[in-house]
């Protein structure tokens, strides 16, 4: 009879293609995981995975398998899920899951007086560039700046997270003035590739400035805060973080910045979770408090 625990580490496997993520994700060591893929290869007398220098692929058999398996454990989170969701107390662990940025200038404030409502609620903050699966039960809770159309997650706008355009004063001294009307020739941008940042902000300042170069390009918010501090380049930021920085000056521009919405997202199996719903008021409530430092109105 195969061992679900097996079939476990095998997905855990097959999904991230190496053995190191894998045994972070099920919090066991690195060659227990290896372990637990072998008993379940020889149980089943064939190769589930094959070992490349890019990591492990699945094999022709191993496909049927995954298949199987995710079959089995979307029925078995449901059924989780179900069972969890009539949990009346006040007391557990709720994973929340978010970008970088998101975690560090807006959920920290918002969850940091979570124990003096519910002390025995633990918040498990995961800042994360991939969007983790509340399906899957990677977290209970996501806060994203992009609205999500799955059917089975029940999804509100909690807030609006303004942005400006940026740049140090020595970078302004170096480069001159911006002379949108011919696309600012002559300037640097730091672009961002995720976070905070989407497609709206994104196309906003190519349009704005389509004869400036990009010297930057980062995944990571703070990254792109520092190097604009630095005299990196233009940088379109996220007002809560970046109108605070004594280092950068915030520019007139002939259009506003596109602004992106702070959406809560929870799967709809969980709404009945005491513990799930009191994080959830605490987010929306801290983040509709800050509402006018995360898009201030000037």
């Amino acid at each position: 009879m195969l061992d679900w625990d097996d079939l476990r580490f095998f997905l855990s496997i097959a999904r991230h293609g190496n053995l190191i993520t894998a045994a972070k994700e099920l919090r066991v060591a690195q060659s227990t995981a290896g372990r637990r893929l072998a008993s379940l290869e020889a149980n089943l007398g064939v190769r589930l995975l094959n070992r490349t220098p890019d990591g492990y692929v699945v094999t022709a058999a191993g496909e049927q398998v995954l298949r199987e398996a995710e079959r089995f454990e979307t029925g078995s989170l449901a059924l989780e899920r179900e069972v969890g969701g009539r949990d009346a107390r006040l007391a557990g662990a709720v994973r929340v899951t978010c970008a970088e940025g998101v975690a560090s200038h807006i959920l920290s404030p918002c969850l940091s007086a979570m124990h003096d409502k519910h002390p025995d609620i633990m918040v498990e903050l995961i800042p994360d560039q991939r969007e983790l699966s509340l399906s899957m039960r990677e977290a209970e809770v996501s806060v994203r700046l992009k609205q999500s159309n799955q059917h089975d997650l029940v999804v509100r706008k909690i807030g609006i997270l303004g942005f400006g355009l940026y740049a140090s004063p020595g970078y302004l001294d170096k480069r001159g003035d911006l002379d949108f009307e011919a696309g600012s020739p002559g300037h640097h941008i730091v672009a961002q590739l995720d976070d905070l940042q989407d497609s709206d902000q994104t196309g906003w300042l190519a349009a704005l400035a389509p004869r400036a170069r990009i010297s930057l390009q980062t995944s990571s918010h703070e990254a792109a805060v520092v190097a604009a501090v630095h005299g990196g380049g233009l940088a379109c930021l996220a007002r809560v973080r970046a109108d605070r920085e004594d280092g950068l000056t915030r520019l007139a521009t002939p259009s506003p910045v596109p602004d992106t919405g702070i959406w809560l997202v929870a799967h709809k199996d969980n709404r009945g979770n005491a513990r799930i719903r009191a994080v959830m008021t605490q987010i929306t409530d801290g983040i509709r408090t800050m509402a006018p430092r995360l898009n201030p109105a000037d």
